[in-house]
């Protein structure tokens, strides 16, 4: 539960509001009901209900475009309400929905909430005492409305560029280990569902400490950003390449398997073979491949990738080492 909190910001601001309007509204809903205000208890009523319904359809399905949206939808409509059962004391608790709706929904949606709930009042006019308190109003929740806009857009720019820097490996442009962890489960579970064979390749670059030793870190970043460029040039968009840690790399490759998935392997290796290159002379690689079992697990897959990956690096290096063919590595024809 902490966990979803912690990653799903929307998720988190839908929760807040909905714990905000039990502390918040229940009191009121209560007291109206005491005092003989059955409408306005009735409207506050419904405005938990429907809250209380959007949070805990976000929680079951996880859809947290359509219960924010309707979080929002349900605030301003509840808050505008409030303002024509009640008159003045209910105004101001349109200001806290003007701010949370560019949290709930997208900005245009946000906006027309704003806009549509102010004009509600404005054209009621009974919870106005005069046009001057009216225009104040309009202008107070303009301003709170501006502020919100520019914090939340401020703060879903600054969102993305942290889920970057948290998936994106810095050097090669790909996605990191993170990322990587996050598309195996995918990758298992639409496997499970529709039978779509996967294949997994963990690569690790020979000698790579070598390189780094005789040339310096500079020529071994250049290998790096190299190999990606190859394999991006050499698989299909459907592939995704992942920086495993170091010199390792992962290559996840969808629907392929027996025949095919041993050419798409060579034809790596060849063109690996053939075109990586360093001041010291041509670089290869070794690899473990592993296609995914029925009901195993992404750690089990991983595993056995990476045995089939030290063989390969045991018995010689350059080769290709099949966990599910059970045969022995290929010969490192052409390597240096």
């Amino acid at each position: 539960m902490l966990y979803r909190l912690r990653t799903d910001f929307r998720l988190s601001i839908i929760t807040l509001l909905g714990a905000s309007a039990v502390l918040g509204i229940t009191p009121f809903a209560v007291m109206r009901f005491i005092q003989g205000n059955v409408l306005a208890g009735i409207v506050d009523s419904s405005i938990l209900l429907g809250i209380s319904g959007a949070v805990a359809y976000a929680w079951m399905t996880g859809d947290t475009r359509r219960s924010g949206l309707f979080c929002a939808v349900v605030a301003c409509s509840g808050a505008v309400a409030v303002g024509i059962v009640v008159g003045e004391p209910g105004l101001f608790w349109l200001y806290p929905c003007l701010v949370t709706t560019f949290f709930l929904a997208s900005p245009r949606v946000a906006v027309f909430l704003n806009i549509a709930s102010v004009f509600a009042l404005m054209i009621h006019g009974d919870a106005f005492r005069s046009d001057v308190q009216m225009w104040s109003f309009a202008s107070t929740a303009f301003v709170v409305s501006a502020c919100a806009y520019v914090f939340a857009h401020r703060n879903h720019d600054q969102r993305e560029r942290l889920e970057h820097l948290a998936t994106i490996d810095p050097l090669t442009g790909i996605k990191n280990r993170r990322s990587m962890d996050q598309e195996l489960d995918l990758a298992a579970a639409n496997a499970e569902r529709t039978g779509l064979p996967y294949a997994l390749v963990l690569l690790d670059i020979d000698h790579f400490k070598r390189i780094n030793d005789e040339h310096g870190h500079g020529v071994g970043d250049d290998v790096l950003t190299d190999l990606v460029a190859l394999l991006k040039q050499n698989t299909r968009k459907s592939d995704q390449l992942f920086r495993y840690g170091g010199e390792e790399f992962v290559l996840l490759l969808p629907g392929v398997d027996g025949i095919g998935l041993r050419a798409v392997m060579n034809n790596l290796q060849q063109v690996l073979r053939k075109y990586m290159k360093h001041p010291g002379g041509s670089v290869t690689s070794s690899f473990g491949v592993a296609l995914l079992r029925h009901g195993e697990s992404v750690e089990s897959w991983l595993a056995r990738a990476d045995a089939a990956l030290y063989e390969a690096k045991e018995t010689g290096r350059d080769r290709i080492v099949f966990a599910d063919f059970h045969e022995a590595p290929e010969p490192a024809a052409d390597a240096v």
